[in-house]
């Protein structure tokens, strides 16, 4: 990992090498805490841009609701900390990592509630999760015996820190034996998610995704979904088997992290046309997205921060990195009543050979 120079943290931006816990925090020993991953990318302007900033921050606050964990903060004091600490650390594109957790004080479970609630973010530059030959030439999934756990197990609609142990014991067994990601069944058999993303087919004309049962509302998958429908094509929330996808024409994964990722095989089976070679046929996964930063009308406020109005709700929020001042009154996105500009999504943008997935023509795919 590539250091920064400032974390913020309790709501201080503090040296990178001075962020330090004490080994009895609750949540190193319980996992009880919830955290977020956010890209921001650099614009064509040359600035920063988050992606969907105030619903990841929404998600942060609603997972901690779910699993009745106070949050010591608010939404606009925990957007205006993320976007702070980006232009603290003169960052053009990086990964942000907000996380509530449990500090220290009593131990055993019940003080989980009662202990010291503290948020830190952390942003560092971050390339592709799942690799640049995956980007390129899809990825290998390989269906993992652990699964997904059940609706009334866990919290399913929370970003929990300890939910991902169940992540973590998927990813590490199918990479194990030489694949890239895991595919995980729900305790009914089908399809709901990878370790850490959404799956979409896409077969007949129509595309599929896992409904959100013990599935995490993917903010990236509500995006994919928007941007799919504007263009008319059919998305569909529907269970499906893992045989659907060994015959489906095409499979991807979205994620924050893995933005728009490829597969171009499951369980030693080809998808489709498999590598981009003979990606004629991969007609959803080609034309999906590119959002253009640059090419969106926007709104900046007194404190340079440009809300740009893209229809899937103003999603990207640009720094002016040359200013410190306050950012109180500069977080005011444009309002979805407000008449949205289309985004221009380019029919070659994401192909196998160079797939861009959600980053805004950024230097470096992030």
């Amino acid at each position: 990992m590539q250091k920064t120079d400032f974390i913020w943290l309790d709501g201080t931006l503090i040296p990178w090498d001075e962020a330090r816990v004490h080994l009895l925090t609750h949540t190193l020993h319980y996992g009880f805490g919830v955290f977020e991953g956010i890209r921001c990318y650099e614009g064509r302007d040359g600035r920063p841009a988050i992606f969907r900033l105030n619903e990841h921050v929404d998600r942060l606050i609603a997972s901690a609701h779910i699993i009745g964990m106070g949050m010591p903060y608010s939404r606009d004091e925990l957007v205006r900390a993320c976007i702070e600490t980006v232009r603290k650390n003169a960052m053009k594109s990086c990964y942000i990592r907000p996380i509530a957790f449990v500090g220290e004080g009593e131990m055993g479970l019940a003080a989980a509630v009662a202990n010291p609630v503290r948020v830190g973010i952390v942003v560092w530059p971050w390339g592709a999760y799942l690799g640049d030959e995956g980007v390129r030439n899809g990825i290998r999934v390989k269906t993992s015996s652990f699964q997904r756990f059940q609706v009334n197990t866990l919290m399913s609609k929370a970003k929990v820190v300890g939910h991902y142990v169940n992540s973590i014991l998927a990813s590490v067994e199918v990479r194990r034996s030489g694949y890239d990601e895991a595919l995980m069944l729900d305790t009914d058999g089908f399809v709901a998610e990878c370790s850490g993303e959404n799956i979409f087919i896409a077969a007949r004309g129509k595309v599929k995704t896992s409904p959100l049962t013990s599935v995490l509302p993917g903010i990236t998958r509500d995006t994919v979904m928007d941007l799919l429908r504007e263009r008319g094509i059919p998305v569909v929330e529907e269970r499906f088997t893992r045989d659907e996808v060994y015959l489906a024409e095409e499979a991807f994964l979205t994620g924050t992290a893995a933005e728009v990722t490829p597969i171009r095989e499951l369980d030693d089976r080809r998808i489709g046309a498999g590598k981009q070679q003979s990606v004629d046929r991969q007609y959803h996964t080609r034309r999906l997205i590119e959002f253009r930063v640059g090419d969106a009308a926007g709104d900046e406020t007194d404190s340079g921060i440009e809300t740009h109005g893209m229809r899937v709700g103003g999603h990207f929020q640009s720094l002016d990195t040359t200013r410190s001042d306050d950012l109180g009154d500069a977080i005011h996105q444009r309002s979805c009543q407000s008449p949205p500009r289309p985004v221009r999504v380019h029919e070659q943008v994401f192909q196998l050979s160079h797939a861009v997935g959600i980053s805004p023509g950024c230097k470096a795919h992030d």
